[in-house]
Formats: C-alpha cells, sequence, structure tokens
C-alpha cells in the first residue's frame, strides 16, 4: 500500500507540476487553447495512473498466488480499489484484509487526484477568462 501510494503521489505531483510550468507559460503568450490542451491531456494522465495502480494491484494478487485468474485479480483490485465493490470478496481465508488495503490505498489515491485536478481548474478558468473576456456579455 505505502508503494502504491508513494508511486501515485510522485506521478501526480510532477504531473501537476507540469502542467502549472506549461499553463504558466501559455498564459503569458496568450495561447489559452495549448492551457484547455494540458488540462485534458493531464486529466487522461492522471485516470492512465489510476488504471496502473490497479494493475500494480492485481500482479501483486497474482504474484503472491492468492488468485490465479488474472482478469479476476484486475476485477477484484478495481472493485476495491475504486471503493464500488462490485465484485464478491473471493480472497483465500487469511487474505480477507488485502481488500481493505486496496480500498484504503484508493480512496486516498482517488482523494489526492481530486484536489490536484481542482488546483488544475483555477488555472483552466483563468485561461478561459482571459480568453473571452471581450465576448462576454452580462
Amino acid at each position: 500500500m505505502i508503494i502504491i501510494l508513494m508511486f501515485h503521489g510522485y506521478t501526480i505531483n510532477h504531473l501537476f507540476m507540469r502542467f502549472e510550468r506549461l499553463t504558466r507559460n501559455n498564459i503569458q503568450l496568450t495561447q489559452y487553447n495549448r492551457v484547455f490542451f494540458h488540462f485534458y491531456a493531464t486529466f487522461v494522465f492522471l485516470a492512465l495512473i489510476h488504471i496502473l495502480e490497479i494493475l500494480l494491484w492485481s500482479f501483486c494478487i497474482i504474484g503472491l498466488g492468492i488468485m490465479g485468474d488474472p482478469l479476476a485479480a484486475i476485477l477484484f483490485a478495481g472493485s476495491c480499489y475504486t471503493t464500488v465493490g462490485f465484485e464478491s470478496d473471493t480472497l483465500a481465508k487469511g487474505w480477507k484484509t488485502f481488500a481493505f488495503f486496496i480500498s484504503l490505498s484508493g480512496l486516498f489515491s482517488l482523494a489526492w487526484t481530486t484536489s490536484i485536478m481542482i488546483g488544475m481548474t483555477a488555472a483552466y478558468k483563468n485561461a478561459w477568462d482571459q480568453k473571452y473576456k471581450n465576448t462576454r456579455v452580462y
């Protein structure tokens, strides 16, 4: 769980800092459409990070021999990670708490990503307001 959270923190902070640097330069150069592009591209990369983390949990499940079927492991890890719980707990006795750790990492990771997205939205709104400042009708 700690490795997943450290990976998550490193990758989303790297993406956010890159987004901030690029959008700051684009706003100064009045390249507002690039800000919009960077926003959506970063959003896609954030989603891909979550998918990768679900796959990492799946590899752990398979590597520890908890489940043998890769698809079942992916579905179980995704169900726990997103905390929706659409898959039943099919883990062997003694491994039941594993679902808790997957859920806890997903809960923190999704919340962390949400806070990053809120910060990114401010830059997006700033670029939007500057691009369309002369066309507003009140």
